[in-house]
């Protein structure tokens, strides 16, 4: 006499397929919905008015110069551009003191010589003032007006 089979093996195969199936469409569409505007690209150089970065999104149609004006620095790898795609880039000059890139371009800031530089894709903020963005942004930061506090990390939740 030969048992009937209930057929539990094969819908739990086929449950678990589609499963394994909707997690890859699931995860791999955020991801691509986190990425899709692409990172913030600092092309970090120096010039006879001092460091400069130039400042580029090209989704958000963004093309900005920051000129470090009066201030030196010793880094000889220049120019060099940096992608911000990942956390904890390394820079040539300055120092990134806070980053979140969850969400691409993400908010990125820098310490430049003691002014606070900050890159979020709706306003550019230097030392706590916000600048809008325009299609050809130049900002130059003097020695003589760096903020009387210098730029502190913000914590991060990483």
């Amino acid at each position: 006499m030969r048992m009937k089979s209930d057929g539990f093996p094969k819908s739990f195969v086929v449950v678990g397929v589609a499963v394994i199936a909707l997690y890859f469409v699931f995860f791999y569409g955020i991801e691509g919905c986190r990425h899709r505007k692409g990172p913030w690209e600092v092309t970090f150089t120096t010039n006879t008015t001092g460091p400069t970065l130039l400042v580029r999104q090209n989704t958000l149609k963004v093309n900005c110069v920051i000129k470090c004006a009066g201030e030196t620095t010793t880094a000889t790898n220049l120019p060099q551009t940096i992608l911000f795609d990942v956390p904890k880039r390394a820079v040539p000059f300055g120092k990134v003191i806070y980053e979140d890139l969850t969400q691409l371009p993400g908010v990125v800031t820098f310490d430049l010589f003691g002014h606070e530089v900050e890159l979020l894709p709706r306003t550019l903020i230097v030392n706590k003032r916000a600048i809008a963005w325009n299609s050809q942004r130049s900002v130059e930061l003097w020695p003589t007006n760096k903020p009387p506090q210098p730029p502190k990390p913000r914590p991060s939740w990483n």
